[in-house]
């Protein structure tokens, strides 16, 4: 590992809070090295889906804030410009706030790419996990 660098960011209250109480449990020492891990972790699957070619078939899951003026329709937009890939969407209504959609895919593993960083980078989505079969 190389140099270590300060940063500073900034965390909603409540994902920090819950970070904090999983480190804990988990045992780690620090919440450094438990967002070194994370982000390490973070690196693998990215890497692991860029290391893919060829043709695929899979799921895209997105949980995102339904609320949040403007999302729901730039997501659409957003599959509408992929729809070549798209097999299938299922949508949940967890809570009053939040939504979680299973987009199921088949196609080339580079459009698949592509479709989860345009959902994945959008203000108001939570949570992103592409899993390839």
């Amino acid at each position: 590992m190389g140099k270590l660098e300060r940063v500073c960011i900034s965390i909603p209250s409540d994902l920090l809070a819950e970070f904090d109480d999983a480190i804990m449990k988990m045992g780690y020492p620090n919440r450094s090295k438990a967002v070194q891990d994370a982000m390490k972790s973070f690196l693998a699957e990215f890497k692991e889906l860029k290391a893919l070619s060829g043709e695929a078939s899979g799921a895209i899951i997105m949980l995102y804030v339904h609320r949040k003026p403007g999302l729901v329709q730039e997501l659409l937009e957003i599959q509408h410009e992929h729809d070549e890939l798209i097999v299938a969407t299922m949508h949940v209504h967890l809570t009053e706030e939040e939504c979680l959609e299973v987009i199921t895919v088949r196609g080339d593993v580079a459009r698949i790419r592509s479709l989860a960083n345009a959902l994945r980078t959008r203000k108001g989505v939570r949570a992103l996990k592409v899993v390839i079969v």
